[in-house]
């Protein structure tokens, strides 16, 4: 036997062996490292300003708790934390409507989200795994009439809707929407027939979607509809072009006093990331909180940003009254609660929800453990 050969044949095996071993081994390393890819739903809305202020501050928020370094611009993020870690790449996604986000959530498609509080609401009445973790904001929801029109306040929209020979048609651009359950809801409220049926020539008032924002402007100027509801900064926008005219703001509506500060859009996360990655949406709850502050406390700044990443003049976002906001007060709890009585009593709920009331309703809708902590910092 030729033992020199064979020693040379065992140490190529051997060494072959061990590389394959390192590989293994740094694969797996490398696998365990790897940054999480997480995806976040949000929506062409002043709305959710915060992470569009988030996304261009970046570095400026490293004090809160945690930071945004932009990897390609108004898509991607690492996830920074107080000390410069990275936890996570966050993946924007650009979702047309509340509703949309719910659906994404419920393909497992998103990871984090900000919409409406309502649109969490009708998710998890129908069974997707997910909590709302933060308020966003308050208030920014109006009715908007043609240019020219001399409605003025909840009287003049009541004289109107009485007034029609036909069904009084108000668009919306999302089934889910705040705008629509609010305004939709106080209106059944105030004891208007209201229907999504077009063939139901005995009611009062019609609803119709406009599946989209993009649409709204359009069907008033079409006149397929004789108003629609909607969130800012498209009531503005729609005055700032002269399409349009503001009869209507939602902290208006009957009864007086109501609906002041009243709730709108949340950030909500899937139960499995709240579950496996704790420390990301703290983080992300973190950062909303500041970026929150700091929207209100530098309101013309804000207004450039979110105008120039929405594509909107800057002197019609300037015009917003929305408070920017995580903090879950006890009269925005009562805002929650008004929201749910009003879509059960409107038999919007099919699932979990259904005959709900607050304090059933809040173990399945709310995990405000992480706000908790951020509003302490």
């Amino acid at each position: 036997m030729n033992f020199k050969a064979f020693f040379n044949k065992g140490f190529v095996i051997l060494a072959a062996f061990l590389l394959a071993c390192s590989f293994s081994a740094g694969a797996a390393h490398a696998a365990k490292s790897k940054l999480p890819s997480l995806y976040m739903g949000y929506i062409f809305t002043t709305h959710h300003t915060p992470i569009m202020v988030a996304a261009i501050k970046g570095k400026e928020f490293q004090k809160s708790g945690a930071y945004l370094e932009e990897m390609v611009p108004k898509q991607k993020f690492r996830l920074m934390n107080a000390e410069g870690k990275p936890l996570a790449v966050i993946n924007l996604i650009v979702s047309k409507s509340g509703s949309e986000t719910s659906t994404l959530f419920a393909m497992n498609r998103l990871d984090l989200g900000l919409a409406s509080s309502t649109a969490f609401m009708s998710g998890i009445d129908k069974g997707t795994k997910m909590k709302i973790v933060c308020p966003l904001h308050v208030d920014g929801m109006s009715m908007v009439f043609p240019e020219g029109s001399k409605v003025n306040g909840y009287d003049d929209v009541a004289a109107a809707i009485k007034a029609s020979k036909t069904p009084f048609k108000i668009g919306y651009h999302s089934p889910t929407s705040a705008p629509r359950i609010a305004f939709e809801g106080a209106l059944y409220n105030a004891g208007f027939k209201v229907t999504g049926n077009p063939n139901d020539a005995e009611a009062d008032i019609l609803m119709v979607d406009l599946k989209s924002t993009s649409n709204l402007i359009p069907a008033l100027l079409s006149k397929q509809v004789d108003c629609w509801v909607g969130p800012a900064p498209h009531p503005v926008v729609a005055e700032h072009k002269h399409v349009g005219h503001i009869g209507l703001d939602s902290r208006d509506l009957p009864p007086a006093g109501a609906w002041t500060d009243f709730p709108c859009c949340v950030m909500g996360a899937s139960e499995q990331i709240i579950a496996n990655q704790p420390e990301v949406v703290q983080a992300m709850t973190d950062l909303m909180t500041a970026a929150s502050k700091w929207s209100n406390n530098n309101k013309k700044e804000t207004a450039a940003i979110s105008a120039k990443w929405i594509g909107v003049p800057a002197e019609a976002v300037e015009k917003s009254t929305i408070i920017y906001t995580t903090d879950p007060t006890e009269n925005w709890i009562k805002g929650e609660a008004k929201f749910i009585a009003m879509l059960n009593n409107m038999n919007k709920f099919k699932g979990k929800m259904k005959d709900a009331d607050i304090t059933a309703a809040k173990p399945i809708l709310f995990d405000f453990s992480f706000v908790e902590k951020s509003l302490k910092k």
